[in-house]
């Protein structure tokens, strides 16, 4: 396989490192890819770079970086016949993670030269792409304070980002927003709301892990209350693999979904990545409209198959 290897020296992995691009692109080529192109740069050129290897001819564009590159080839490579291969550099390294991809590198470029090319969801919404969630207050308000500080966190950084957590359970009020799921709209009143790219598994030890990433569905999920009792409770459901249930959080599975408001921007966190977008925002699915290198499918049904038969027939007569 044909590809091009696009770095960004600013994910948080990548930070300090003396020339990732020539290490990476030597040990792809070790493991059989044939690398026709090497781009090297931080987050300022990342699109106009990803945009020109686009262009090439090659079979897929190999990115390593965090969750921003990701989100930014993704934006480039959705409908086209070229796929995406994350090496995982970020701090989260959401999708690496539903793949089943090894954060270790050299791991994880044996499981892509080992692996399939198939077709997953992508979410956008205004016209921007997201491949895991979007995420709507408190969560946003959290990465954005994140970013500013991401090459000093440390320990006390990481600390200081959770106490402001804690705060802000207490001082930013609920947004108060329409939301329309196809059905008219109504009120919402949430302090934390997250849109899902397909949802989330069910079951002990699975914690925001997605088994499919091809149901073209979204997942709404609203926090009716969000202080530290209901937080505790929910964190300890979460570990249960019992968190959907909780009385305190709203779901919705749709395929396109409306957010309105009063204010004039709104902050949204797509993939980790915060910016400001203009209301309404207008949340859509496009089903199998990106490609991904990524290793190859278990034969054995998946933790979220169970969960997905049991709503069938009501999205079925949707």
């Amino acid at each position: 396989m044909k590809v091009a290897l696009v770095v960004n020296r600013s994910a948080g992995a990548l930070l300090g490192r003396a020339d990732p691009a020539e290490e990476i692109a030597e040990k792809l080529a070790a493991a059989g890819f044939e690398v026709g192109a090497v781009s090297d740069g931080d987050a300022s050129d990342v699109v106009e770079r990803m945009e020109h290897a686009r262009d090439l001819p090659v079979d897929a564009i190999v990115t390593a970086g965090g969750d921003g590159t990701v989100a930014a080839a993704a934006q480039l490579l959705a409908g086209t016949d070229k796929a995406l291969a994350a090496l995982p550099f970020g701090t989260m390294n959401l999708l690496a993670k539903d793949l089943g991809l090894p954060l270790e590198l050299d791991a994880a470029i044996a499981a892509m030269a080992a692996g399939e090319t198939r077709a997953i969801d992508i979410g956008e919404v205004n016209g921007h792409v997201f491949l895991c969630n979007s995420m709507l207050g408190l969560p946003s308000r959290l990465a954005e304070r994140r970013e500013k500080s991401r090459e000093h966190m440390g320990a006390l950084g990481w600390w200081r980002l959770f106490a402001a957590g804690l705060k802000g359970l207490y001082r930013y009020p609920p947004m108060r927003i329409g939301l329309d799921l196809g059905d008219g709209p109504t009120a919402l009143r949430s302090k934390a709301i997250v849109v899902a790219n397909n949802a989330y598994d069910e079951g002990f030890g699975h914690v925001l892990t997605r088994s499919h990433l091809d149901r073209g569905e979204l997942v709404l999920y609203a926090t009716r209350r969000l202080s530290v009792w209901p937080l505790v409770r929910l964190s300890v459901r979460m570990a249960l693999g019992t968190w959907t249930k909780d009385v305190d959080l709203e779901t919705h599975y749709v395929r396109e979904l409306q957010v309105t408001s009063r204010r004039r921007l709104l902050r949204v966190m797509n993939d980790g990545e915060t910016m400001l977008l203009k209301p309404p925002l207008h949340y859509v699915i496009r089903p199998l409209a990106l490609k991904v290198l990524a290793p190859r499918l278990a034969s054995a049904a998946a933790p979220g198959d169970a969960a997905l038969s049991a709503r069938e027939p009501a999205e079925g007569a949707a």
